[in-house]
């Protein structure tokens, strides 16, 4: 069964398209100027290509913890212990969040068909705030201990560029 899309158009974009998954529907993004057929033709090849990435590997919410452990264990020294961590589909301006004080993790289930290593540095980066909740030395110290730290800033920046995000810089 093909799921609910909604096209949007933007007079932004100029040659990229791109698609993501919210609350239940497809959300295809394309530039203002494309015909109604390149957007059927387009709307076509991101539905095939997000029911590729979801089949080959979307990782649960209990893979996610497991790796946070990891992470904590090899880059914090163990310290950084979350009470949950899960994947949403309602973060838009951000790629996740801690909430320190309940212990809590978030990450947008747009990381999801990104490599693993760019979701290693958005955990690891939201497991620091557990221990130091501000942007401060502190903090950097403990996530530019990932040795793609620089890597993986750099390929979210560019993520949001070509999708015309705003999202903060920090997160």
């Amino acid at each position: 069964m093909r799921p609910e899309v909604e096209v949007r158009r933007s007079a932004k974009r100029t040659r990229t398209v791109s698609a993501y998954r919210k609350d239940g529907k497809v959300i295809v993004m394309i530039p203002a100027r494309f015909t109604r057929a390149e957007e059927a033709e387009w709307v076509d090849t991101m539905l095939g290509k997000l029911e590729k990435s979801g089949q080959r590997g979307r990782r649960t919410d209990e893979q996610l913890m497991k790796r946070a452990k990891e992470l904590s264990r090899d880059y914090l020294h163990g310290k950084a212990v979350p009470a949950s961590v899960r994947w949403v589909d309602n973060m838009n301006s951000r790629w996740g969040s801690c909430t320190t004080g309940e212990k809590t993790i978030r990450l947008s289930d747009r990381l999801q068909s990104m490599p693993v290593w760019v979701v290693d540095y958005v955990l690891l980066h939201e497991l620091a705030h557990l221990l130091e909740p501000n942007h401060n030395a502190r903090f950097w110290h403990w996530v530019d201990k990932f040795e793609k730290s620089e890597r993986a800033k750099g390929y979210l920046e560019g993520v949001a560029a070509a999708a015309s995000l705003e999202l903060d810089s920090c997160d």
